[in-house]
């Protein structure tokens, strides 16, 4: 990571306060946002929005050099697009610089405030525009997915005409939430997390922009990395915080320069802590991250890491995840990956599972944090997993088979003909040769016991079983 001051250096000498020449062909009735002006009261985050493409940090994957979506926005040839990613990743921002470059007339309706009607009027209006001045329209949707499915609905035929260029934004997967229609007809674009660098690009922005702090203020390293800590790769948030801490950053009183405003007011780590008090890292119920940090602590616990079992354990519980849903995951892993390995670690589970119930947080931590350190240090066998899918494919695709006769139950007329059954407990280790699957299938057919714990030492005595009851009958 380069250093602030290289970082601020870039940006005095970068040339992003020039405001970019309209492009030709642009009409003269579109309707633009006024992107490039901000009020001074407005907040950093805000006044700081990026103008161009070529003051937008981060998201190479997308927008970086020679991408589809770069290249279709300075020609002036986008079609529809869902902007998919967390908060503070630029989908607003992007949408707003799309709406300036373009020569096409910019609609944003409000996902919460928009109806039907509203939506229909719009496209009506798109399509006059088209058909009468040639003017192409974007519409752009903030959290489309707050749209219900008839308004989702009702832009289907103007996305398909083309009658609009939709522009949607969402936090959530839209896979999940959005029309399966409407995202054949558009292209998906993920944006993620800022890096570190990123972070640290856009502070440094900040500080020395006339719209941000003007170098009014300047950073000490361990401020700087505090921020791009408490802003887990969320633009908005860090410059939030930076804002709240120059608000509460004072000139050292033995500093007469920045006393008299002629040197940068320095903010330090302490002022960053006094701004920002707490912080939690992200954590989306109901959405992706939530089910990335499930499966990162399941697939944690698989591997036998403890560790990393601990670190997501913590994530779930700092961001108040429902112990029951924790331990509900921990049981279904004891049987999963553990088994009959260790037959004990589904009781601890559910044990776990009792005490999350009972107990509840913060107590209850204890409870997840023992049992699922129970199930990464158990030895892992999927035998009952695999078994039970194996028969239940052989139940679904294969043909009918009778039980044996001589398994029925006997509690009938006509019993008596079924043929012996014999009972295992009148044999020796109370065991004895005799079939139980019905005809057709062999014995091995669903279950292949692992090589470890329990299960292994269990298959080893039932083969020695087997073995001595062989030598039992040639004798």
């Amino acid at each position: 990571m380069q250093t602030l001051f290289d970082l601020m250096n870039d940006s005095n000498n970068s040339s992003h306060n020039k405001t970019p020449a309209k492009p030709a062909g642009a009409s003269a009735s579109a309707r633009k946002p006024q992107v490039t002006s901000c009020n001074s009261n407005d907040p950093l985050a805000v006044r700081m929005r990026p103008r161009t493409l070529d003051e937008f940090v981060g998201q190479k994957a997308c927008i970086g050099k020679d991408s589809w979506l770069r290249l279709a926005i300075e020609r002036d040839i986008l079609s529809s697009i869902i902007l998919y990613g967390p908060p503070g990743t630029g989908k607003t921002t992007l949408a707003q610089i799309i709406a300036h470059t373009s020569s096409a007339h910019f609609v944003d309706l409000s996902a919460l405030l928009a109806r039907v009607k509203d939506v229909r009027e719009e496209l009506a209006q798109a399509r006059s525009r088209l058909l009468i001045t040639n003017v192409k329209t974007i519409m752009f949707i903030d959290e489309i997915h707050r749209f219900s499915r008839s308004q989702q609905d009702s832009l289907l035929k103007g996305v398909e005409n083309r009658d609009v260029i939709l522009i949607g934004a969402t936090t959530e997967n839209p896979y999940f939430e959005v029309n399966s229609a409407l995202i054949s007809r558009s292209k998906i674009i993920e944006l993620t997390r800022l890096s570190d660098d990123d972070i640290a690009c856009i502070i440094a922005r900040a500080l020395t922009d006339s719209r941000g702090l003007n170098n009014c203020f300047t950073l000490d390293e361990s401020a700087l990395q505090a921020l791009i800590y408490m802003s887990a790769g969320d633009a908005r948030a860090a410059l939030t915080s930076l804002e709240l801490a120059s608000q509460v950053a004072r000139p050292n009183a033995s500093d007469i320069h920045a006393q008299d405003g002629s040197k940068p007011i320095l903010i330090t780590l302490e002022h960053v802590k006094l701004a920002n008090p707490a912080r939690g890292l992200p954590y989306d119920k109901q959405q992706d991250m939530h089910y990335d940090i499930i499966s990162a602590f399941i697939k944690s616990m698989r591997g036998s890491d403890p560790d990393a079992v601990l670190y997501w354990l913590a994530r779930m519980i700092d961001a108040n995840e429902d112990p029951i849903f924790i331990a509900r995951r921990i049981l279904i892993c004891a049987s999963e990956d553990i088994g009959n390995a260790d037959a004990g670690a589904i009781c601890v589970a559910a044990a776990a599972m009792d005490a999350a119930r009972t107990i509840g947080y913060p107590e209850c931590r204890i409870n997840l944090a023992q049992a699922a350190l129970y199930c990464a240090l158990a030895p892992k066998s999927h035998a009952a997993e695999a078994g039970i899918d194996a028969a239940l494919a052989e139940v679904k695709k294969g043909p009918y088979r009778e039980v044996p006769s001589y398994l029925r139950d006997r509690h009938r007329v006509g019993s008596q003909t079924y043929g012996e059954y014999l009972y295992p407990h009148n044999y020796p280790d109370g065991w004895v040769k005799q079939t139980y699957l019905p005809e057709g299938l062999h014995e091995g057919a669903f279950y292949t016991p692992s090589a470890r714990g329990w299960e292994a030492w269990r298959d080893n005595e039932l083969k020695r079983i087997k073995k001595n009851a062989r030598g039992s009958r040639d004798k």
